[in-house]
């Protein structure tokens, strides 16, 4: 998320990031939070200058009850508990303003790099480099799921059964290759001085919020009912979760960390659009 104070000093740099993501409909929200954030600036120098005002009169109650005037003790003890009554509204709008700030900040997207090119889609992607020259055999490609099929590796009849489409069995040799090609990959990365790392496969709201906008939330995760728990849709929500509120110490850096987990995604909209088969 943006720091607020970055939006402040630079409202329209932030409009013209989200032009160059195309995402234009929500510059809007810029202007949102600037109000907000007056109005949220302004509530909390009131409160402010509201518990400064009942320190002094309590100070007064203190200096009446010595001297023994208990009528004047409680007329400023009346005034005292009017501003406690101010403040507690106080403190809701500053509650409600932070609320509505925080939500519009999380759907504001972050800075684009300045070497990042600017396209509406993949197919503006710039190449960077190419190795070798791209080549098509002379034959049919076989499809993967036919592969994996035809080796005894696959059983999608009976995840249907079981889960519906969109599920598969892995087995036999297959089931093995895939563990193997994971075990692969972990001892690549262990060996490039990565700290392999097995996360949580669950994670709280607060966690949820930090890594993605509630659009995405909403479109891919799964929440636990009556939980403050959704299921990772990556293993990289719950490793960037691991140092939430930690202070991380700049000689310790960079901290290099892989780690591996299932991914559960709801996987709305345009998810196996190039798949053959329900996979």
């Amino acid at each position: 998320m943006i720091d607020i104070k970055f939006l402040r000093e630079n409202p329209e740099l932030v409009k013209e990031n989200i032009k160059k993501k195309f995402q234009d409909k929500k510059i809007v929200l810029v202007d949102e939070v600037l109000e907000l954030d007056t109005k949220n600036r302004q509530a909390k120098l009131n409160g402010d200058n509201l518990r400064s005002e009942r320190k002094k009169l309590s100070n007064q109650i203190g200096e009446f009850m010595k001297a023994g005037n208990k009528n004047e003790a409680e007329k400023v003890k009346s005034k005292v508990n009017e501003i406690n009554a101010k403040l507690e509204e106080n403190e809701k709008l500053e509650n409600e303003y932070s609320d509505e700030i925080k939500s519009r900040m999380m759907k504001i997207p972050n800075i684009i790099h300045d070497s990042v090119p600017i396209g509406k889609d993949d197919s503006e992607n710039v190449e960077i480099e190419k190795f070798g020259e791209p080549t098509v055999p002379n034959y049919d490609i076989p499809y993967h799921g036919e592969i994996m099929e035809s080796l005894g590796g696959l059983d999608l009849d009976s995840a249907r059964r079981v889960a519906g489409n969109g599920f598969y069995y892995l087995q036999g040799d297959i089931a093995r290759l895939h563990s193997a090609v994971l075990t692969y990959a972990r001892d690549f990365m262990i060996n490039k001085g990565f700290t392999y790392c097995i996360p949580p496969y669950m994670i709280r709201s607060n966690v949820v919020t930090g890594v993605m906008s509630f659009e995405e939330m909403d479109a891919m995760m799964y929440k636990i009912e009556g939980e403050d728990l959704y299921l990772i849709g990556t293993s990289e929500h719950s490793m960037i979760g691991k140092f939430k509120d930690q202070v991380l110490r700049k000689d310790e850096m960079p901290y290099t960390m892989t780690s591996y987990s299932p991914c559960f995604r709801k996987e709305k909209g345009a998810h196996g659009i190039e798949e053959r088969r329900s996979l």
